[in-house]
């Protein structure tokens, strides 16, 4: 058993590697035109089995130890369950910062829309994924003896629906795209569909273990807690605005007052504490006290000591977790690749063709309905959140988790090039998705610059 030394000396050296592996990809994604989450997404999965553990087997497995054997039996070492709660740690705190940077005010001039929108994206890919799941009960290979074919349609149907919220708010962040009407309904359309998968994945896991109670806690405390903050909490959380911080604590922050810090803190941990107990998983507890964080000089000043620290140190760790789990190997099999090839092929029309269709029903032009579809089509974090949960609960194969976690990266990494595709072929046509998002609308002045430097950046040194 190695020592808390060893522990702390491996896992710092883990975390620096992670770092340079993620910049160095960084220098090719950006000339992609991907954003620089992608890249920390693909890092992930390359420091795995599935790249350099082919490449380089011993190196990898010392590197990143998962086993450990003490008196005869088999452990999870110490330093991958470091690496677990450092990317847990990050997870919440992203969420936090997602909802905190949150706008309502276009969602609630676009209600309308947004509802369309949110329930096509997830009825329909609920509908197909529960088809594929049943059928993949069958064959006997995707899920564990203890799964009946309604629960692997609605795994199924949970992973195809879900979209990455955490991994959606940053690209919409890194496309300048925060705050207009397309931002802004996608962030709203991902947060329906994942709740509604948190609620279908909850369901299957607390009936796989014989205990449907699970699903009732779940719903109800969900219910509960989204009352008490909105009615509650937010009402608590808009004195920290007036609080009054002394001069010593302000001085040795940077003027970050160090009382309401705390307390921010405080309610973000609790709040996902208790919503990973009640089974929605700790993300949605972090969003919402992000939501119902009063806006001010205090969230933004700990939004800008936060964003750095949690999104290049500790969220990285969370793909890393990812990228150890995933066996690219499996797929390698035809019947299996036909199967990848299938689910492929549904979380594409689930997702980006209902959601696109149903948007350009409620009056978007082509182009910004069909970047909402393909933003909407990005599934990173949360899917990979959700097959960890899966695979830790004893519900479904390795083969599973490898086709979804591939099908992962493809949807996330072809996300942003389709949007910007049509964002482009928008600017040469003279419109702009704005803070209203109507067309036609002259291109204006800063999305020309903003296109103009990020090519500049892109083909940059």
């Amino acid at each position: 058993m190695p020592t808390l030394l060893q522990i702390t000396t491996h896992l710092s050296l883990q975390l620096a590697v992670v770092l340079l592996t993620y910049r160095l990809l960084w220098q090719l994604f950006r000339r992609l035109r991907q954003v620089q989450v992608v890249a920390i997404l693909v890092a992930g999965f390359l420091l795995g089995p599935s790249a350099l553990g082919l490449a380089w087997p011993a190196a990898q497995q010392w590197l990143f130890p998962i086993k450990l054997i003490v008196g005869g039996q088999t452990i999870m070492h110490p330093n991958l369950i470091a690496i677990y709660v450092i990317g847990q740690l990050g997870l919440i705190l992203y969420m936090f910062l997602v909802g905190s940077s949150f706008s309502l005010d276009v969602l609630r001039s676009h209600r309308r829309q947004a509802t369309a929108t949110s329930t096509a994206g997830v009825a329909v890919p609920m509908l197909l994924g529960a088809v594929v799941g049943w059928w993949m009960v069958g064959q006997g290979r995707y899920f564990t003896d203890r799964i009946a074919n309604w629960q692997g349609a609605l795994f199924v149907a949970a992973a195809i629906a879900v979209t990455a919220f955490p991994i959606l708010a940053w690209i919409i962040y890194d496309s300048g795209l925060t705050g207009t009407r397309l931002g802004t309904m996608s962030l709203a359309c991902a947060a329906v569909d994942d709740a509604c998968a948190w609620i279908l994945l909850a369901v299957v896991v607390a009936t796989a273990q014989d205990s449907p109670g699970g699903a009732y806690l779940a719903a109800g405390g969900g219910v509960a807690y989204l009352l008490f903050m909105a009615l509650i909490g937010r009402r608590l959380l808009a004195r920290l605005n007036t609080w009054k911080p002394r001069a010593d604590d302000t001085e040795r922050t940077g003027g970050l007052p160090v009382g309401p810090f705390v307390v921010v803190l405080v309610v973000v941990l609790l709040a996902a504490s208790f919503t990973d107990f009640i089974g929605i998983h700790s993300v949605l507890g972090a969003f919402v006290a992000g939501l119902c964080m009063p806006r001010g000089e205090l969230i933004e000043q700990i939004r800008q000591r936060l964003e750095p620290v949690v999104g290049y140190l500790l969220l990285p760790a969370y793909f890393v977790y990812t990228g150890l789990n995933t066996q690219l190997d499996l797929i390698f099999e035809p019947k299996i690749l036909a199967v990848t090839a299938l689910v492929l092929a549904v979380s594409f029309a689930g997702k980006f063709g209902a959601i696109g269709l149903v948007a350009r029903s409620q009056g978007m032009g082509w182009r910004e309905a069909g970047a909402m579809g393909a933003l909407a089509n990005a599934r990173g974090l949360m899917e990979l959140v959700l097959l960890n949960i899966g695979l830790s609960a004893g519900l479904i194969t390795a083969e599973l988790y490898t086709i979804l976690a591939l099908m992962t990266v493809v949807t996330t990494i072809a996300a942003t090039p389709l949007q910007r595709m049509f964002e482009r072929n928008a600017w040469k046509n003279g419109i702009v998705f704005g803070p209203t998002g109507e067309e036609p609308q002259k291109a204006n002045l800063a999305l020309k610059q903003r296109l103009r430097s990020e090519s500049q950046r892109v083909s940059g040194p």
